[in-house]
């Protein structure tokens, strides 16, 4: 379990995380939704421990993750961010296997104790058949998909998506989340597609100017007055099948 006690961040001039205090559970995907810039991703960032708050604290099991050495936290938590990039001409299989330095050092030659963890998180992330496709060559949906199999190769206790369905079409959008969602481990997950959030995420955190407009699980918090106070559009919030969020300008 991941909590947020009285987190604050930002830079000269502009206070971005403002007071911030949330809880994410061990299980299930918990989604940051608001408007741009009102601090989603500084918050996951924070979360992640790629930022230092300037007050407040962030634990993961009970330990403040600033205490953390860089390795130990990469053991626990693994993000995958909004766009993902390198220039190193890598082979799919390779970029995955960088998920494995946290476990066994950047030597040369050093053994990993568990040398299944690639071909398995990239079974789980449905991309074995590209291992050996360079990376230069992947399509935006495909680069997603590889680095959540790095980020499942880590074996970590939490994962954290950037908008992860950025550069994916519904179909992907779909299975990426009902995949993510299967893992059964703690997920915070940065989305704009409210209806995306609504099917698959059991619990929500809502930003607004850097500030909890609301927390808690999804279905109770996610409602049209919500949605029409923090993005001013028009909304119904309906259960059929699943929850639903539509919208009009109107």
């Amino acid at each position: 379990m991941i909590r947020v006690e009285g987190v604050s961040w930002g830079v000269p001039g502009r206070l971005i995380v403002d007071d911030v205090t949330a809880t994410f559970p061990t299980a299930g995907i918990t989604a940051i939704i608001g408007p741009n810039g009102s601090g989603k991703t500084s918050l996951l960032h924070l979360v992640a421990g790629l930022r230092t708050p300037s007050s407040g604290r962030v634990l993961v099991g009970g330990q403040t993750i600033g205490t953390l050495p860089p390795r130990a936290r990469a053991r626990r938590i693994a993000l995958v961010e909004q766009h993902p990039a390198t220039e190193l001409d890598l082979s799919v299989r390779q970029v995955v296997e960088l998920g494995r330095i946290p476990h066994i050092g950047g030597w040369p030659g050093a053994r990993d104790p568990d040398r299944g963890a690639p071909d398995e998180a990239m079974a789980v992330a449905a991309v074995a058949p590209l291992a050996d496709r360079r990376w230069q060559t992947l399509s935006g949906g495909e680069r997603q998909r590889v680095h959540l199999a790095r980020a499942l190769a880590q074996r970590p206790q939490v994962l954290l998506l950037d908008e992860p369905t950025n550069h994916l079409d519904l179909a992907h959008q779909i299975d990426f989340l009902e995949r993510v969602r299967g893992l059964g481990m703690c997920t915070v997950a940065v989305l704009h597609d409210l209806d995306l959030a609504a099917a698959f995420c059991a619990r929500v955190v809502v930003l607004d100017r850097g500030r909890v407009h609301a927390a808690g699980p999804i279905a109770e918090t996610l409602t049209a007055e919500l949605v029409g106070e923090v993005f001013q559009v028009r909304a119904a919030v309906t259960r059929t099948d699943r929850l639903r969020v539509l919208w009009s300008r109107s």
